[in-house]
């Protein structure tokens, strides 16, 4: 069972995090009583699985008093229930224009003479908590794709694709339009065209001979050898970014021969990179 706490300033990013990790197939409890914590972790753990990844929001609306939460944490490492803690954290000055923005109260207001005096208020409580916290993710320059990038390097299971980057390569015939869901596109028409050769003419890029005479000419081979340069180097900037998805389009004229095979050869070097990849041709079966 995987149990992640999400605690941290008012403003800094909570709940956009425990958005994203509901996306990840977590099961996301905003604002649960700290006595409940340890009932919802049984519940998880004699469950048959629909609680195996549970994420509980926990803050200063739960009361200004953070006994009950450190007995909580007690009460499940008495459990063996492993947890972690993730703390959202932020510059003072980029949570108050985040609360002008949205023209929200903080919740310690009444508590203090002005907001920026809420903040430091709740800093000061929240300190022990930072102090124990797991994974600390400061968003004060962090854009919401981000962290969505950085919290899914983070929870994403462990030995698995789960939380990367999904990649989709893909082949096409210019003649038959560009796909409109591509995000990049490369153009393989300059390469020798395996249409002209008859005993070829009828194979596709997923045949070997095709294959071989699309790399045999030494533009194939250099062609590929630039293009894994540039992808190689993008594919982990766009996750970054917070980038769920990519698809990469490969374009000939028809889309039977260059593009097909440039397109695979294409998807086995970013497989064997660890990216969840699937490949596709559009193509294939037009004339």
């Amino acid at each position: 069972m995987e149990f992640v706490i999400i605690s941290g300033l008012s403003g800094a990013g909570k709940s956009k995090a425990a958005s994203f990790m509901e996306d990840m197939d977590y099961f996301c409890v905003d604002n649960l009583p700290a006595p409940l914590i340890p009932k919802f972790a049984e519940l998880g753990m004699a469950g048959s699985g629909e609680y195996n990844r549970v994420a509980l929001v926990t803050d200063v609306r739960a009361g200004t008093n953070f006994n009950g939460l450190f007995q909580a944490l007690e009460a499940l490492e008495t459990m063996k229930c492993p947890y972690r803690i993730l703390f959202m954290d932020a510059a003072s000055e980029v949570i108050i224009k985040r609360y002008k923005e949205t023209r929200r109260s903080h919740p310690l207001s009444e508590e203090a003479d002005s907001l920026e005096g809420a903040i430091e208020l709740e800093r000061k409580m929240l300190a022990p908590l930072r102090e124990r916290a797991d994974k600390i993710i400061d968003t004060t320059n962090l854009s919401t794709a981000k962290l969505k990038g950085v919290l899914r390097q983070m929870f994403g299971r462990a030995g698995t694709c789960e939380g990367r980057m999904e990649v989709r390569v893909t082949s096409f015939g210019f003649k038959h339009g560009v796909p409109m869901e591509a995000d990049l596109i490369f153009d393989a028409r300059f390469l020798p065209n395996p249409f002209y050769v008859t005993e070829l003419r009828p194979l596709t890029g997923l045949d070997a001979g095709v294959r071989d005479y699309v790399f045999s000419s030494g533009q194939g081979e250099e062609f590929m050898t630039r293009l894994w340069e540039l992808v190689g180097w993008l594919l982990p900037r766009y996750e970054e970014e917070g980038k769920t998805s990519l698809v990469i389009s490969i374009g000939c004229t028809g889309g039977h021969h260059r593009s097909v095979a440039i397109a695979h050869a294409l998807g086995e070097k970013i497989k064997a990179q660890g990216w969840p990849v699937t490949e596709s041709h559009r193509d294939l079966g037009r004339n």
